[in-house]
Order: C-alpha cells, then structure tokens, then sequence
C-alpha cells in the first residue's frame, strides 16, 4: 500500500489525539486556573490578600463623603424653610459655628426671607481623624447655588470662592452634627501673623 495515501489518515489521528489530551487537561479538576495552588490571590510569592475594611470596628462605615452631603442636604432645607431651632440641632451643645449660622438665619427671618436650593459643591475631602463618635474632615467647597427669597424678586446668591475649611462632627442621637468648622486659611494666617510678630 503507498504510504502516501496514509498520511491524510495518520494526520486526522494525531489531530484527535491532540484534542482528547486537550480537554481530559482542561476538564481534571483542581487543574483550572484559579485552582492550583499559587494561581489564587495571595497564594504566589509578593501577591497579597485583599486588604480589609480600614475603618475601626465600632465606626459608622458611611463614607465621609456621604454624611458631609447628607448634613448639607439638612442644612439646605432648614434654611429654606426658615427653621431656627432644626437648625440648631444640627450643631453640637456649644458650637460657635452654629451659633454665628443660628444668628445668620435668624437675621434673614426677622426681615421676612429665607434662602431656597442652598447648595454646595465639595471640591476636596481628607479624614483626619475617625472613630467611632468623632470625624475630622478638611474640606474644599463652595457654595454653587441659593437664591434668597422673601423680598419683591428672588435674588441669586453671589459667587462663591473655593475655601477650605476643618470641620468636626460628632455623633449624637445616631446623627452626625457639626461641632467645629473653621477656615483653614483664616488658620493659616493667624498662625503666619503670630510667627512674624515673635520674629520681630
């Protein structure tokens, strides 16, 4: 028999062999990616496990963020309705920031306005401290929109520059209030005026 005409034959055999070795390799168990040892996260050399939870146990797990948004948004609609006492609440017992926000909206009220779709853009967010009753946050925002109304025509709030401000929040009745908020670079400059004057 010529050879020849065997080699379409010896070829569609080797080709089937290829293929069975093929799949009984894909198809053992324990031999899938992701199943040997070493192809798991963490299980080669230099690979590391996914990193948990950095927040503390006993730490509200709410983003930062998200309350700073939520409080504004309560900011937002007391002001809007003209609430001196809801937004009181918002502030910690003592806040001197609440207290200058308290005596603002109450200026408002005794000439017959109030502020409507007050809102803030948040253009930077850093923890600085949290646990599980306490956060500090410095802050890069500004006021995007506001308009007072009240008087003959709403009038649009001006303009807001970006500032940075540190703020405080504790927890209290399960709400997150404000108890500090100070200007960074009001901070900045009354620190830069007291070293030059001991310098001088």
């Amino acid at each position: 028999m010529d050879p020849r005409r065997l080699l379409p034959v010896l070829t569609a055999v080797a080709c089937a062999c290829v293929v069975a070795t093929l799949v009984v390799t894909l198809a053992r168990p324990g031999d899938r990616p992701g199943d040997r040892p070493g192809d798991r996260p963490g299980d080669r050399p230099g690979d590391a496990a996914p990193a948990p939870s950095a927040v503390p146990d006993g730490v509200d797990r709410t983003p930062p963020a998200q309350v700073l948004s939520r409080w504004d948004a309560r900011r937002s609609a007391v002001w809007a309705a003209g609430d001196v006492e809801a937004l009181a609440e918002l502030y910690a017992h003592g806040s001197r920031a609440g207290a200058a926000d308290v005596r603002l909206l109450r200026s408002y009220r005794e000439r017959g306005l109030t502020v409507d779709g007050l809102a803030t853009q948040v253009l930077a967010l850093r923890v600085v401290e949290r646990s599980p009753g306490r956060m500090v946050l410095v802050v890069t925002d500004r006021v995007v929109a506001g308009r007072v109304v009240g008087g003959p025509v709403p009038v649009a709030l001006p303009s807001d520059r970006a500032s940075a401000r540190r703020v405080v929040l504790v927890r209290r009745g399960g709400a997150w209030v404000v108890a500090e908020a100070r200007d960074q670079d009001s901070a900045a400059a009354s620190t830069s005026r007291t070293s030059s004057s001991s310098k001088s």
